[in-house]
Parts: C-alpha cells; sequence; structure tokens
C-alpha cells in the first residue's frame, strides 16, 4: 500500500482547508468539506475491507451506499488539517443499509465526521441527480457574504443580480444565481433537507447570517466558486455605502453569458 499522507485527495484537503482558514472564511472549527473519492484510488492507499470503526450517519444515505468520501471532522480547526490529517481528516465508506459510515482511515484521537454530515451527504444525493460529476460539498464562512446578509435583500433574484453586477466574471462562474435559506439551526437534519432542496437549482446556497454551501466537480472548483461569490461581496461592501456611477448592464450580462456558453437564470435579469 502506498502512504495515504501522499495520496491527491489528501493533499487536495491540507491545501485547500489551509487556504480557506487563510483566507478568514473557517475561523475556529468553522466550516467543514466532504469530497467523494474513487474506490480504486482509495484501494492504492487503504484495505477497505479493514473498518476501524462504524459511525450512525445521522439519517439513512442509501443513495450513497459504497461511495467513499474524505471529510472534515467535527470540533476540528481547518488550521490544523495540514500539519495533522490523520487527526482532522476521515475517509469512510457508506454502508449499504445506509444509516452507518465505515471509517477506513484517519479521525484518530475518536473524533468522527463534521456535525453538518447529513446536510452534507444530502446535498451530495441532490448535486449528483443533476450532476453526476459532482463531488464535493463545500461549507464557509466567507467574511464578505456574511456581511453582506445583514445589510442586503435576502431574496435570490435581488441578491444574485447585486453580485452579478460586481464582477464581469460572475454571471460566467455561477449562472445558475444564489439560492438562500432564511436563518435556521445548523447541524439538524432539518437544515440539510431544507440545503438539499435548494441545491437542486443552485450550486451555491447562502445559510442567511451563517455561511454559504457551495457545490461542484472538484476541490478547486467549488473552492474558485465561493472565491467569486465573496469578490462580488467584498466589492459591494466597500461600495454600497457610496453613490453608484457605474454598473454592468443585464444587456450586456446576457451578451457574457452567451459569449461563454453559459445556462443562466433568465429570470433574474431585468430586461424589457
Amino acid at each position: 500500500m502506498k502512504d495515504i499522507l501522499t495520496s491527491r485527495f489528501v493533499e487536495e484537503m491540507r491545501r485547500t482547508t489551509a487556504n480557506m482558514y487563510r483566507l478568514g472564511w473557517d475561523e475556529r472549527n468553522g466550516g467543514n468539506i466532504s469530497y467523494m473519492l474513487d474506490e480504486n484510488e482509495v484501494k492504492e492507499y487503504l484495505d477497505v475491507k479493514k473498518t476501524i470503526r462504524e459511525i450512525p450517519t445521522g439519517f439513512n444515505a442509501l443513495p450513497l451506499a459504497g461511495k467513499y468520501f474524505i471529510v472534515t471532522g467535527t470540533g476540528k480547526y481547518f488550521k490544523n488539517v495540514d500539519v495533522d490529517p490523520e487527526t482532522n481528516l476521515g475517509v469512510l465508506r457508506i454502508a449499504s443499509d445506509g444509516e452507518t459510515a465505515q471509517l477506513l482511515w484517519g479521525f484518530k484521537d475518536g473524533g468522527k465526521f463534521t456535525s453538518e454530515f447529513p446536510a452534507h451527504m444530502m446535498s451530495h444525493i441532490a448535486r449528483l441527480k443533476v450532476n453526476p460529476e459532482n463531488r464535493v460539498v463545500m461549507h464557509s464562512h466567507p467574511t464578505n457574504l456574511l456581511a453582506m446578509n445583514f445589510v442586503h435583500e435576502l431574496d435570490e433574484k435581488k441578491l444574485t443580480h447585486t453580485l452579478w453586477e460586481m464582477c464581469t466574471e460572475c454571471i460566467v462562474v455561477f449562472p445558475d444565481g444564489v439560492g438562500v435559506l432564511p436563518w435556521m439551526l445548523c447541524g439538524t437534519n432539518s437544515i440539510g433537507e431544507a440545503t438539499a432542496e435548494k441545491m437542486k437549482e443552485f450550486r451555491v446556497v447562502v445559510w442567511a447570517l451563517h455561511g454559504v454551501y457551495g457545490a461542484g466537480r472538484s476541490l478547486d472548483e467549488t473552492f474558485g466558486l465561493i472565491e467569486t461569490v465573496e469578490k462580488a461581496a467584498q466589492i459591494y461592501m466597500l461600495t454600497a455605502h457610496l453613490p453608484r456611477l457605474n454598473t454592468i448592464k443585464d444587456e450586456d450580462m446576457v451578451k457574457l453569458a452567451e459569449l461563454f456558453k453559459v445556462e443562466y437564470r433568465k429570470d433574474f435579469l431585468n430586461l424589457n
């Protein structure tokens, strides 16, 4: 067996969590990531017949039975993942009944996956129905997007439109817009179910006054998706109190979407 610490997926998780902490998106133990892995790749590093222990999933994840994930741990700090991945990360497989996660590596201090694990798995199930190539669900607390929650209407069309106006690339990077949930108690199946429902339409879902969920085909893509939304929110927060002299017009957003051949939410634009 190869050393799992040299695996592509562990190295990617180390880099990504370090970047998210560096940017201030994931203070203390805030934020979590789940990344679906290819079984053949996992077998290069782990004996998949050896289960360290079983952890209840907290809901029935039957559609993901047999799938492998690397996941951040509950109560773990992103800043510590790079120096001690085996304590702060875990590789697991969803058991055949969907009720149990079989730990294959990690959480060596006896810990377990993030408390938002059900929300992550529900979002994976929803996104895989939309895009079978989806592999990542990422939750974080980007500073400017969170600040924007307090001063901007939390209406999906209005929030998306404002963000699209902030950077030329926005309608290209998240043409499906931004979904919004009202404030809800985190760590519950209710918020997981609500997030999964939004994930049928959006790859980015704002948890009002809390943070954001993003989904994508890779860690890079998902990170870049949230990064772009956060940059747009930063520009908004830097300029919201000033008179606006210029803006990207809706007809120009259409030109961008058509040039880059992306399907965008036409109902989120104000066109004659």
